[in-house]
């Protein structure tokens, strides 16, 4: 604690020399920099989940002296919606370019907070049933759906394996690898299995068996659906899903809309750090000064060089985050002027006879919407970002046809979002390559002297997935309040830590089974596994 007394000493005298009390909001010289900024004891960057997360526990520690700073002129980060298209009354209806389901609902044992937040701000969903679904090729509907059994069978010996290789200690393997070993490799002219692959595995993941991770691409799904139950429910409310994130902040900032505490519109382009403090700057000149900073930013803006750390961070910290993937998972909105596809079915997989993961999925939304949402990820989402919207809506249009063998219409709404060219975002969410390991991960999550970090990359059974950045942010904020107070704090599963996160240097090849645990991220129980 120190370097906290001696930033504190400093503030503070310089504080009472212009005659004010130490809080948030006022401007003063900073000893770091002799620039005229806003003193602060936290600067939280970044208004999505994680952020507005960290800005709940560090209130629930009674740490108030905080600013949260945030790029877009709404809260919710990658949880963003748009208007769209029309309906009979002439209202648009609300669709999602990021998060969009509530995946795990919650069991008697364990409830997921995203769900918990759903509930609390009646948050508009409904059930997304896997199971209806129709099969598609460029001659019309072909049923392949037996091919939906085989890997499901394959899936649950490969999940077997995956979590003995965690237990040994073992080396892990890309998912491909394991897939195959458990009987299931298909050729790559078969496009009927390339498309039944395609919908388990990089629909979820935003990337293919063969850069995943085997060991921890099988863990962060069956984390998830074992722990908080299997069911996924699709977010429909007009308000946004980004509406639970908005309301768990005004339960924080009491004061809004014009709380000093909350900057929107207020984009981070470096920042400075020191044993002493942070300071962070912005694009409008501005500058605040804050003894600890909390970083929520994606791991797309970390790798895209989005904002600069003077001096630059630590090795090992960029290497880790170097190491990690950001997957771009791109849906694409179309409103036609009537119905035109079964009405008793909910998705439609489509192979196409040349290309995997070709508009691959189609999904209806609302009833009586006409709109169909086609997903793409990877390298098929970077291709339709370079494209304009016309070529995009021209090859799908030519797929449909394909599809139901029937005249389609033109479509009278089309949109999606360009994820990977979104300078505060640069990708949609984090993948783990394979070879990584828990330390590795560790390293990702890990402070770097002031500098703390939470998201969904940070999450290490949970990345991914929206209710990991609300852990990472929660504990996070919880870390850097107890910093601030000379005091531990207990972990999940009744463990805990104290100062500040451990890292490592050098890198072992795998981890060993003793730091599974909740100070490198991990849930202490290995029965969820």
């Amino acid at each position: 604690m120190v370097g906290a007394e001696m930033y504190s000493s400093s503030l503070s005298f310089l504080l009472v020399a212009l005659g004010v009390q130490p809080g948030w909001g006022y401007v003063a010289q900073t000893p770091l920099t002799g620039e005229m900024c806003t003193q602060t004891t936290v600067a939280i960057l970044g208004g999505g989940m994680a952020g507005v997360a960290a800005a709940q526990a560090l209130n629930n520690a009674s740490v108030t002296d905080f600013i949260l700073l945030e790029t877009r002129e709404a809260l919710g980060g990658r949880v963003w919606h748009t208007d769209f298209g029309v309906d009979k009354e002439g209202n648009p209806y609300v669709v999602e370019f990021g998060a969009n389901w509530l995946q795990g609902l919650g069991s008697i044992d364990a409830i997921n907070p995203v769900w918990a937040l759903a509930q609390k701000y009646h948050l508009h969903n409904t059930y997304s049933n896997y199971s209806s679904l129709r099969t598609y090729n460029e001659t019309g509907e072909s049923d392949y759906r037996h091919l939906l059994d085989e890997y499901a069978r394959v899936y649950e010996i490969a999940a077997r394996e995956a979590g003995r290789i965690l237990m040994q200690n073992l080396q892990d393997q890309t998912a491909r690898t394991g897939l195959a070993l458990a009987g299931w490799r298909p050729r790559k002219n078969d496009m009927a299995a390339q498309a039944v692959e395609w919908w388990n595995w990089d629909w979820e993941d935003a990337s293919p068996p063969e850069t995943s991770s085997f060991v921890f691409g099988m863990a962060g799904e069956n984390l998830t659906f074992n722990q908080f139950g299997k069911a996924n429910h699709f977010v429909t409310d007009p308000r946004g899903y980004s509406t639970i994130i908005e309301q768990a902040a005004a339960t924080v900032f009491t004061d809004r809309p014009a709380s000093p505490r909350l900057r929107l519109n207020t984009h981070v382009t470096a920042i400075d750090h020191s044993p002493n403090g942070v300071t962070v700057h912005t694009r409008d000149g501005d500058c605040i000064e804050a003894a600890y900073a909390i970083c929520t930013f994606s791991l797309g803006v970390l790798q895209n060089h989005a904002v600069s750390f003077h001096p630059p961070l630590p090795k090992w910290k960029r290497t880790a985050i170097e190491k990690f993937n950001m997957g771009t998972y791109t849906k694409i909105f179309l409103q036609f002027p009537y119905t035109f596809w079964p009405t008793d079915t909910q998705f439609f997989l489509y192979a196409s006879p040349t290309t995997r993961g070709y508009y691959p999925i189609f999904q209806a939304f609302l009833p009586d919407s006409n709109i169909l949402v086609v997903t793409v990820v990877e390298e098929q989402a970077y291709r339709v970002e370079r494209q304009t919207t016309e070529q995009t809506t021209a090859e799908i249009l030519d797929v449909l046809r394909e599809m139901f063998q029937t005249e389609i219409p033109h479509p009278t709404a089309v949109t999606y979002p360009r994820w990977s060219q979104e300078p505060w975002a640069y990708g949609s969410y984090s993948n783990w390559p394979v070879g990584t390991t828990l330390e590795m991960h560790q390293n990702l999550r890990a402070n770097a002297g002031r500098l703390w970090f939470a998201g969904e990359a940070t999450s290490a059974p949970y990345f991914g997935f929206l209710h990991g950045a609300w852990f990472e942010g929660q504990e996070a904020g919880a870390h850097v309040a107890a910093l601030l107070q000379d005091r531990c704090i207990s972990l999940r599963e009744g463990e805990e830590t104290c100062g500040e996160r451990t890292h490592y240097e050098p890198l072992n090849g795998t981890t060993p089974l003793e730091a599974y645990s909740t100070v490198n991220g991990w849930p202490l129980s290995s029965t969820d596994w």
